[in-house]
């Protein structure tokens, strides 16, 4: 297996259209992301549930566990890490974990792909 490659930036959408702790699907390059933005900052995972195979992260319960921002699917309601994308439910169970941040009121996504 190789390394883990990334990918360039894509603005996705201005900081002030995404509302705090609800997500929203962005496509990034062919890949629906699921974007998130809570007190603690921003975040983005695949919007692809791997237990159900629907898009549908995006539209699940933001909240947390302990100090953990979380996501809960909303299909079958097993909690992801917002920072690691693991799941805490099933142990051996993730989605993968894309780069995120705010750069001049736009928010952009790197994608991390294996290649």
């Amino acid at each position: 297996m190789t390394a883990a490659t990334t990918l360039s930036w894509v603005t996705v959408c201005p900081l002030d259209r995404l509302d705090r702790d609800r997500g929203v699907a962005a496509l990034v390059a062919g890949v629906q992301v699921a974007i998130f933005r809570t007190a603690d900052g921003l975040y983005a995972i695949d919007n692809l549930d791997p237990v159900s195979g629907a898009y549908v992260l995006s539209r699940g319960i933001v909240g947390s566990r302990g100090e953990v921002p979380t996501v809960a699917s909303p299909l079958h309601k097993q909690v992801y890490d917002l920072r690691t994308g693991d799941c805490l439910d099933l142990p051996g169970v993730s989605v993968a974990r894309h780069q995120i941040r705010c750069h001049n009121g736009m928010v952009e996504v790197r994608l991390r792909q294996e290649g």
